[in-house]
């Protein structure tokens, strides 16, 4: 770093992105991308307005907002957009953490929390997972911070049960709880409807997994209109026209095209169960992923051997050297031609690895 980075930053320790390489064709399995385009309607939308790029976007998202209220039945005013949802859970961060107030998430989660908490400087409380990977929930009751769970979670796939998302908001009345559902769509049941009833709740989603807008960054987060209130007034103090008027028609397109959207999640589950089975057959132990992805790992081979020998072959998945996950191997679910490769490449592996 220069000489002028502000001291302030000088520990920060930033967010490792799943590599994204452009010297090889690879068979792409290690950012939790969708293997399906957006939808015809997305694309068309978004193909529209990149002819009025001379103009800024619309601040409110007004149609984008409408149509999701609609969507998911909530009032326009309880819902935001951001770009990305790692907008609007470093939004949070800013708006609902501070000195008095840690950030509490578990120990093996999303990587962005421990960034958030780090570069806006406030503490946090961080909870160990159960062996299995699971919450425990009591852990999080009367936490005395902002909770953040990512639901399911990541990189485990383990999901919690709304039943036991209630036990933790209805335990922190006056702290606010964000359920990230970034992976919600793929077979768990989502929290949005508790915000009609817990005024501390904030759930946040992503289009960049089911609806196959990874590359177009969009996020949005429901919750009471006071909750939405505060998360605006600091949108509107950093970037008031975050969500591009390209991703923004795209957004609507997606939405709008629901039957396409629910049908990709439905293949995806599909692929899911059918690579589950053939990790299984190979010998593999996988944690009960709701995701797009798989958590698995071998009894006989090291993690890291079988990544590497994967990319060596053309097939790239995520690893995470650390002491807790090096053994596991996060896999993303692609399209049915992908993951039969993948099946393949990893039998050969597995074979060079006796």
């Amino acid at each position: 770093m220069s000489r002028f980075f502000s001291e302030k930053y000088s520990s920060l320790v930033p967010y490792t992105p799943g590599e994204q390489p452009k010297d090889t064709q690879y068979i792409k399995l290690n950012t939790n991308e969708s293997p399906y385009k957006p939808s015809p309607l997305a694309i068309d939308l978004a193909q529209r307005a990149a002819c009025n790029l001379e103009l800024y976007s619309d601040p409110t998202c007004s149609e984008l907002v409408k149509t999701a209220a609609e969507r998911f039945n909530v009032s326009e005013d309880e819902i935001i957009f951001t770009n990305g949802s790692d907008e609007i859970l470093n939004f949070a961060f800013m708006a609902f953490c501070d000195n008095d107030t840690p950030a509490v998430f578990a120990d093996i989660t999303y990587g962005f929390y421990k960034v958030f908490a780090q570069i806006n400087n406030v503490p946090s409380k961080v909870i160990p997972l159960n062996n299995d990977f699971t919450i425990c929930v009591d852990d999080y009751k009367n936490a005395n911070g902002t909770v953040f769970i990512a639901n399911p979670n990541a990189p485990t796939g383990i999901a919690l049960s709304l039943e036991k998302i209630e036990e933790i908001v209805v335990s922190n009345p006056d702290n606010i709880v964000v359920i990230d559902e970034a992976y919600v769509d793929f077979g768990a049941e989502s929290a949005v409807k508790l915000t009609k009833k817990y005024p501390n709740l904030l759930v946040t989603q992503t289009f960049s997994k089911s609806r196959s807008l990874a590359g177009g960054r969009l996020g949005f987060g429901i919750a009471s209109k006071e909750i939405i209130t505060d998360l605006n007034t600091v949108r509107y103090s950093t970037n008031p026209y975050n969500v591009n008027s390209v991703t923004m028609a795209a957004g609507i397109g997606a939405l709008k095209n629901n039957e396409y959207f629910n049908t990709n999640c439905k293949k995806i589950i599909k692929t899911r169960e059918w690579t589950e089975n053939e990790l299984k057959n190979l010998g593999f132990v996988m944690t009960d992923s709701l995701t797009n992805f798989l958590f698995a790992k071998h009894p006989d081979y090291s993690g890291k051997e079988i990544y590497l020998k994967l990319k060596e072959k053309g097939v790239l998945v995520r690893h995470f050297d650390t002491d807790k996950l090096t053994e596991y191997n996060r896999i993303t679910i692609g399209s049915d031609e992908q993951m039969a490769i993948f099946i393949e490449k990893l039998k050969e592996v597995l074979e060079e690895l006796k």
